[in-house]
């Protein structure tokens, strides 16, 4: 006869955790709906449309905005970082910049959020958590530092991508990329809260 041992609970809840996070280490399936990807993360452990929510309430930035500026930045790639540029023509080099994780966060950036918002050792770029209270928190210097409208998704992408002083400088201005990049931002957010009142989660 076996016999059948019981399982601790703390053991049951830590395997459930790993198998939440080797989940998240991948992309949603459809990140062009924000309905499937909130249905899709939806888990005890990891519930981003919770997440997503605690970031809208502690700065004012919308959810549909937090979730455009992460599918601009990364398609929600939880690591994420910016192409090699090639020597040559054909070398993989160096890449243009340190950002990475979800919300393409560069280095000197995180370890300020890290300070100000209080989160000095736990915060990781790779984790969507993090990730979308980032872009809440940047929103929201952007507003303080430059008055942008926390409603305005294509005024604050231009100043998430140029920073505050490129943004006061108006450095994007002669950068098609960048606005079309803020346009699709704008865009998006549209998209997302249509299909968010749609699917009855705003």
């Amino acid at each position: 006869m076996i016999k059948h041992l019981p399982i601790s609970p703390v053991l049951l809840l830590t395997f459930m955790a790993l198998l939440t996070t080797g989940c998240a280490m991948r992309p949603p399936a459809n990140v062009d709906n924000a309905c499937d990807i909130f249905d899709e993360r939806s888990s005890l452990f990891n519930s981003w449309q919770r997440q997503a929510r605690k970031a809208e309430r502690e700065y004012g930035v919308a959810v549909p905005i937090l979730m455009a500026t992460i599918y601009q930045e990364s398609r929600f790639q939880p690591r994420a970082r910016p192409a090699r540029r090639k020597l040559l023509g054909f070398i993989p080099w160096r890449r243009p910049s340190n950002a990475y994780g979800y919300a393409q966060a560069l280095n000197s950036t995180w370890a300020w959020y890290k300070d100000d918002a209080d989160r000095v050792w736990w915060a990781r770029r790779t984790r969507f958590k993090d990730a979308v209270h980032f872009v809440g928190w940047y929103h929201d210097q952007s507003h303080r530092q430059n008055g942008i409208a926390k409603t305005d998704a294509y005024n604050l992408y231009l100043a998430y991508y140029s920073g505050h002083a490129g943004y006061r400088r108006g450095t994007y201005r002669n950068n098609r990329t960048i606005m079309n990049a803020a346009a699709r931002v704008s865009s998006m957010a549209e998209t997302y809260e249509r299909q968010l009142r749609q699917c009855g989660r705003l």
